[in-house]
């Protein structure tokens, strides 16, 4: 048996093992990872941006300084105001904003109501309803140009179905877009029948996302079905009902295609030349590009300040 060691031994207790450093991530190599990781996604990001910058904003900026601009024979010089000054002196220039705000007026009434009016009529609907939404925004698919040709078919004098239903009910024969009274009504009417689809699927969505128990709650109370629509689907629906009212404004602001292939753009004494009608016939009737950008950029202020105000009303509302 042998005698233990009296000397200490070298090796000692073992020491704790030190954690190990991770290597510090360099500043660029995070975004390069993130970057080759979502590099499809980011190429889809910057073709989009190119397209809005070059179909888009390019023009926009274009347009504004084409509305100081005066070019005559391929040299551009700086006229200031004067395009202003020639948009305010022409006569077709009030008649213009005048005939744009009876369309969106007349639009609102029935391109605003209709399709919401639409919407809760295929919303009571238990069956059918995919059937009934492909009816709805089957106008929507169709060529504008084949709706037009359908409505003149409507509304014309001689063999025009419209006079011929009319007839049966011992209503004379009308003049739709021949009367200077009623032409633009009949556009207002085409223009609604042609892009009300997607504003009715859109309640329609809305519609469908409200609680049924409080509708069940309203029928407790004996609410009728008029007082459920003003009580509960009216309130359920104002952000939706707000925000296509703003989109509708701004786009029966700019309405060009109705009236032009309906009535040929001016239409019976002027009744239907609206503000684009007439930034068209500035560019391409009268080559005054600059009026022509100079009128655009007028409508273009209006319909900005006109959105400012509105969101700016909303938050204050929400608030």
């Amino acid at each position: 048996m042998s005698a233990p060691s009296l000397t200490q031994s070298k090796a000692g207790p073992p020491r704790p093992s030190q954690p190990r450093e991770s290597p510090r991530a360099t500043p660029g190599g995070s975004f390069a990872k993130s970057l080759r990781r979502n590099l499809t996604a980011h190429g889809f990001l910057i073709g989009a941006v190119l397209c809005f910058a070059f179909f888009s904003w390019y023009p926009m900026v274009r347009e504004f300084f084409l509305a100081f601009q005066k070019t005559e024979a391929g040299e551009t010089t700086w006229v200031g105001l004067d395009n202003l000054r020639t948009v305010f002196n022409d006569p077709a220039f009030w008649q213009a904003w005048r005939n744009t705000l009876l369309f969106t007026v007349l639009a609102l009434v029935l391109g605003f109501v209709v399709p919401f009016v639409v919407a809760i009529v295929i919303n009571e609907f238990h069956h059918g309803q995919g059937y009934l939404r492909l009816l709805v925004y089957l106008p929507v698919m169709l060529p504008p140009v084949a709706s037009v040709l359908l409505f003149k078919y409507l509304y014309d004098p001689g063999y025009g179905l419209l006079n011929e239903v009319l007839g049966i009910f011992g209503v004379p024969e009308q003049q739709w877009l021949q009367d200077a009274d009623l032409s633009m009504l009949s556009v207002v009417i085409a223009a609604t029948w042609m892009n009300m689809g997607g504003a009715a699927l859109i309640y329609l969505a809305a519609l469908q996302s409200i609680p049924g128990e409080l509708y069940e709650a309203a029928e407790l109370d004996g609410a009728g079905l008029l007082r459920k629509i003003w009580h509960v689907t009216i309130p359920q629906t104002r952000l939706i009902l707000s925000l296509m009212l703003l989109m509708q404004i701004i786009a029966t602001m700019q309405v060009f295609v109705e009236p032009f292939l309906l009535t040929g753009g001016a239409g019976p004494e002027g009744s239907t030349t609206t503000v684009v009608y007439l930034i068209y016939q500035y560019a391409f009737n009268f080559n005054n590009y600059g009026a022509a950008a100079a009128l655009g950029l007028l409508l273009l202020v209006l319909l900005a300040g006109f959105s400012a105000a509105y969101v700016r009303l909303s938050r204050a509302e929400d608030e």
